[in-house]
């Protein structure tokens, strides 16, 4: 078994969103990883595929936290119709949309239910959510799945503090600007820059009563395992802990791994395990281990489960007994 205690939180539901030929961000992404992890005895809690098509009122209330209600209303309509995207190229709609973009927010809440009471938690979902703006759809995402969980732990935990690190290889414009003015939700960011959506400047560091409250360290294409580990260790790390969160969150991205399609790092397998021990470490100091990866994107179908069952190697804080 696993050494150390974490839970993998998924939903056949997220399958349901389809992919359009040539599209990176497809079912097999999940398939593949839940496959790899049941395989190597992680354990899995995973909900009914017949759980139903659409929220329950508590998952609605979340997600209405941070979107507006008019752009939900408007996804609604334009999945109903049988509309071919929402708001541009980059997000397809298929018959299965609808429940799979829920069904991504509903596990994501769950998964974070978990690691409020003290846990470790992945939750394996799609769409990803970092790039989903408060009424805008973009960039393969529909709801903002990471910044619901992180309201969800303000409005219904108590979280006094909540700290998300972005270490997907595209920085997160949608989580950033959700919580840019705020000053109880840090958002920290490694990202390769200049680079899609344009957003993630190192200037760029909050507004108002939130100036302070967001890190962005923008990377060239190129950086490696050794550039990463400088720039964590020297940069995100200490300003987590500066923070001293009542809960971590990560938006776990594995298209900085030196082969995927649509980034330019060069991140190896051994990497991302590393960001996971250092991960493990400074959420036992600061919060008590309370801490929980959300999936974001990683489009090398081959490399993708081992990419993410090492990162979950290092949170679990151990390999294969």
């Amino acid at each position: 078994m696993i050494r150390g205690m974490i839970r993998i939180f998924t939903d056949p539901r997220c399958l349901r969103h389809g992919a359009p030929p040539g599209y990176p961000e497809r079912p097999d992404r999940l398939t593949g990883i839940v496959d790899h992890l049941r395989s190597r005895r992680w354990e899995l809690v995973e909900s009914s595929a017949d759980a139903g098509n659409g929220p329950d009122e508590a998952v609605r209330t979340a997600v209405l936290a941070l979107h507006e209600e008019r752009y939900v209303a408007r996804f609604e309509r334009a999945a109903a119709r049988g509309d071919s995207l929402l708001d541009s190229a980059d997000n397809p709609l298929s018959a299965g949309t609808w429940a799979a973009a829920w069904a991504a927010v509903a596990t994501t809440l769950a998964a974070v239910d978990h690691a409020a009471g003290g846990g470790t938690a992945f939750a394996a979902v799609r769409p990803p959510g970092h790039h989903a703006e408060r009424a805008t759809a973009m960039g393969f995402c529909f709801f903002n799945n990471v910044a619901v969980a992180a309201e969800h732990l303000r409005r219904r935990h108590g979280a006094e503090r909540v700290a998300i690190f972005d270490f997907d290889v595209h920085h997160g414009n949608g989580t950033q600007h959700l919580f840019e003015e705020r000053a109880d939700v840090f958002y920290a960011s490694t990202h390769q820059y200049p680079f899609y959506p344009g957003t993630g400047a190192a200037g760029e560091r909050g507004k108002g009563a939130g100036e302070g409250a967001t890190l962005n360290v923008p990377l060239p294409a190129g950086t490696d395992d050794a550039g990463y580990a400088e720039v964590i260790d020297g940069t995100v790390l200490p300003a987590l802990r500066r923070f001293a969160p009542d809960v971590l969150l990560l938006s776990a991205g594995f298209d900085a791994w030196q082969n995927d399609p649509l980034g330019g790092m060069r991140v190896t397998e051994a990497g991302f395990r590393s960001w996971g021990e250092r991960l493990r470490a400074l959420a036992a100091e600061v919060c008590g281990g309370r801490l929980l990866a959300v999936l974001e994107g990683g489009y090398d179908l081959g490399s993708l489960p081992r990419l993410v069952e090492a990162h979950l190697e290092g949170l679990a804080g151990g390999g294969m007994d």
